[in-house]
């Protein structure tokens, strides 16, 4: 969908989506969505932050597969912001559930991710 249309009607499209959102699960998808199409990384960091919300309220051990890339959405907001022991901590809830991920490329570039983003601060604001 995202490909196919623009980034202000595909915007759009996920804000509906979050409006008519009635279950934990839908809200948790919506908002990971509208997170994507935000103008600010504050913005975006309070979407991404309303997807884990949801997602932690969801009992589903196969949701624990998300928690990796939303914790590292949520790392990366912070690091931008630099708010570094934010960023670090998130970066390392990350980690914490790198076991949930599927065995592929997605899962490989989510670690990726994580992993670099655990350098970069040791690195350089450490």
């Amino acid at each position: 969908m995202e490909v196919k249309l623009k980034h202000g009607e595909a915007k759009l499209l996920f804000l509906q989506a979050w409006s008519e959102a009635s279950t934990d699960l839908e809200k948790f998808a919506a908002a990971h969505y509208v997170a994507r199409h935000q103008a600010s990384v504050q913005e975006k960091l309070n979407w991404d932050e309303t997807a884990l919300t949801f997602a932690l309220k969801i009992n589903d051990e196969g949701m624990k597969a998300n928690y990796p890339s939303l914790y590292l959405n949520i790392a990366k907001c912070y690091e931008d912001l630099e708010d570094f022991d934010k960023a670090q901590k998130n970066y390392r809830l990350a980690l914490s559930y790198v076991e949930h991920l599927v065995v592929n490329g997605y899962g490989q570039m989510i670690r990726s991710g994580i992993e670099n983003g655990i350098k970069r601060l040791s690195e350089n604001y450490r």
